[in-house]
Formats: structure tokens, sequence, C-alpha cells
């Protein structure tokens, strides 16, 4: 028999999402802290051995660990999500991201401790692998299973605009107390006060999820007694072509993502010799446009169709790949500041948004949580994980060339325009 429509009101509604945001925010802030981190101070705290290429690629490897473990925390949390709730899902994901990002706050140095510091690093980032890679899933749902079918795009997308204010508020942190120290300052102890401030924010994304209820959708299933009882056994052998199509079309998103943001920082400062407080500056500002523009893309969902905005957002990708390092190699401000505007706040916000009702959709509600994460996942460790190392590559192979970036752009959302082709379109289904 199928599983009656479940009715809640506007105000439930407004407070799951607002509670997935914040949250998600506290988590992403957590997440990308440690990518500035990586591109500014860790080749010389971490790595002080090697040549700066060399610092620079170990200290962004240090990074990817973090991608490689999102698929293990989407498998983990997707079936905590799945067998015990959204709720317990997201609580747990909250208290193991917050905790890693504050004792990273507290590790000694490679001058200190020696080769102890690095591996202590990478494995506090493995933590923070997994705990994002079960963010989402639970912080989408929270948002998605109250929404209602007419406005799902514009709800879901919420959790995800809490993604660039995590951004922006990890990027602004540093680059307060770079701006407010000197060099030695900043890394003797500036760079680690954004981590302390995870502290805090844990405490409070703790007080707002405890708050909120489990989803009308999972209660009622408990209620039925439907939960499934091997979600990601069942997941895996009923719906692994939808999985792995869901890889391929978060390729391009995921990867131009860090393109955008820790890698141009990189890239910038390494390369074009601009200042970093220029870079930072316009990271901060497209975060603070895609805060905007994501909601704006759910609703464009909603109105028009999943698969037709997420494919318009493939193709914008291949025509900007070229015109954004073009904007960033005039080393002018202005330009660099719209180059990377347009890249996040655009065409980046356009997929990002549109996947956060995409995804979860596909599944069923007794295999969404565990689904939509393994899916979402799985793309991450070849797709932002790489991302950063495969841009050093290419910078270093090609030496005042900026074709076989835009080349790599090019390609990649080729992959991810193919598979969304494939998906079934999914802003009319009903949930229930």
């Amino acid at each position: 028999m199928a599983q009656a429509p479940v009715t809640v009101s506007r105000r439930q509604v407004i407070e799951a999402v607002v509670a997935s945001t914040i949250g998600t925010t506290i988590e992403w802030y957590d997440f990308f802290l440690y990518g500035t981190a990586a591109a500014l101070v860790f080749p010389r705290l971490f790595f002080p051995q090697a040549d700066a290429f060399t610092g620079q690629i170990l200290a962004f490897s240090t990074f990817t660990v973090g991608f490689l473990a999102r698929p293990l925390g989407g498998v983990v949390f997707g079936y905590m999500g799945d067998r015990i709730g959204r709720k317990s899902a997201l609580v747990s994901t909250l208290l193991l991201m917050g905790f890693s990002t504050l004792f990273i706050g507290f590790l000694p140095t490679y001058d200190e401790i020696g080769l102890a510091a690095p591996v202590l690093l990478t494995a506090l980032r493995f933590l923070q692998g997994l705990g994002v890679g079960g963010e989402w899933g639970g912080a989408v749902l929270l948002a998605l299973e109250y929404g209602h079918k007419g406005r799902r795009g514009f709800y879901a997308s919420w959790p995800q605009a809490g993604v660039p204010l995590g951004l922006l508020a990890s990027t602004g942190v540093m680059a307060i107390y770079q701006g407010a120290l000197d060099a030695d300052q900043f890394l003797a102890w500036g760079w680690r006060v954004p981590f302390y401030l995870s502290g805090i924010l844990i405490a409070v994304g703790l007080l707002i999820r405890i708050r909120i209820m489990e989803t009308p959708l999972f209660a009622a299933l408990q209620k039925e007694n439907k939960v499934a009882e091997a979600p990601v056994r069942e997941t895996l052998r009923h719906h692994w072509r939808e999985i792995l199509l869901i890889a391929g079309t978060r390729v391009a998103e995921n990867a131009v993502f860090y393109l955008f943001t820790a890698s141009a920082i990189a890239y910038g400062r390494d390369v074009l010799h601009v200042e970093s407080g220029v870079l930072l500056l316009a990271v901060n500002v497209a975060a603070a446009v895609e805060f905007f523009t994501i909601p704006l893309f759910g609703l464009l969902s909603d109105r028009w169709s999943r698969r037709g905005a997420y494919m318009a957002g493939c193709w914008s990708l291949i025509l900007f790949a070229l015109p954004f390092y073009y904007l960033m190699n005039t080393r002018e401000t202005g330009w660099i500041v719209v180059a990377v505007v347009v890249g996040l706040g655009g065409v980046h916000a356009l997929l990002y948004s549109v996947q956060a009702a995409l995804i979860p959709e596909l599944f069923s509600t007794r295999l969404r949580c565990t689904g939509a994460s393994i899916g979402y996942q799985l793309a991450v460790p070849l797709a932002g994980g790489l991302a950063p190392l495969i841009a050093a590559v290419l910078i270093r192979e090609f030496p005042g060339q900026y074709w076989p970036l835009a080349a790599y752009i090019v390609l990649i959302s080729a992959i991810s325009l193919f598979c969304v082709q494939r998906l079934a379109e999914t802003s009319r289904k009903e949930l229930h």
C-alpha cells in the first residue's frame, strides 16, 4: 500500500530549512578552512623540507585525503540516516567535523615534532572527510522531505547555499588575521585562531539541530515499520546505474568549485604573483553572490526542469573555461573578481543548486539517504580531490600557458553533460 501524503506547516518547513542551512554552513566552514590553510600556510609549516612546488603538492595531497574519506562517510552516515534517522546522522557529522577541525588548531608543526606533524594533520583531514561525507545527504533531505512538491528544488537548495556561507566565513576569517598580523605572527599563531573558532560553532550548530524533529516522511516509515534493514546492500543492488550516473554528473561541479577557489588562490599567488588579499577578496565576493544565486537557481529548477537546468550549467562551464583563465591572467583586481564571481556565483551555483533536488529525488524514502549520499560522494575523490593536484601539474608542465587548465574543465564538463542526460527527470515526482 502506498504511503499517504504527509502534511506539514509552513513554520515547520522554514525551521527545517534554516536548521539544515546553518548546520551546513558550520560544517563547510571547517572543511574549507583546511583548503585555505593548505594554500597559504601548510606547505611552510608541515612540509618545510620540500621546495615550494613539492610543498604545495604535499599540502594539497593532505587536502585530497579528505575527499578520499567522503565516500566512506557517505556510506556510514547514509546507512545511519536510513536506519536511525536523518537527525541522528546530522548531529553525528557535526560533532565529528567540529572536533577534527578544532584539534588541527592545536597541532604542533614539523619543526616541533617532525614527521608526526603531517601524519597527524592527514589523519584529522581524513576525519573531516568522513564528517562532511555524511553531512550532505542528511542536510539536504532535512529540507527536501519537509518541502512541497512544487518548491522542493527551492527548499533543498538552501542547505547548498550554506556552502558558500561556510566558504565566505572561512576565507574571511583567514583574511582578517592575515591582514591584521605580520607574516611571522600569522605563521606562528594567527592561522590557528580560525580553527579554534570551530569549538564555538560546534555548540551553536548542536543546539540548533537537536531542536529539529525527524523529517515527516522518515517518521512515517518508522511508524509503519518499513525502514530498510540493509540500505547499503539494497541500494547497490537495485540502483547501481543511478549511483554511477550521479557520480559522473557531479564530476564537473565538484572539480570546478576547487579550481575556482583553493586552486585559483594558489595559481594567482604562485604563477601570476597576485597578492593573496586580492584572491581572497575575489573568492569572498563570489561566495557572497553564490549565497543568493543558489536559491534562485533552485527555484528555476522547479519552474523549468532539473535536467534542463543542469545541462545548461554544463554548457556554461564549457563556454566559460577559457575566459576564466584569460581574466585571471590580466592580473587586474577587477577582472579577477569578475572571473571568480561568474565562475562560482554563476555557473557553479547553477549546477550545485539543481543537484540538491535532482539526486535525492531519484530514490525512495527508505533508501534516499544512502543512495543520495553514496552517489553524491562517489565522484569526490576523482573530481574535487584531484582537481587542485591536476591543476598544479598542468601549470608545472605547461609554464606560462593556461589553455590546458581550460581544456581540463571542458573535458570534465562534457562527462557530466553525458551523464545527466541519462538521468530521469524528477521535478514532478511524488516523494511519498
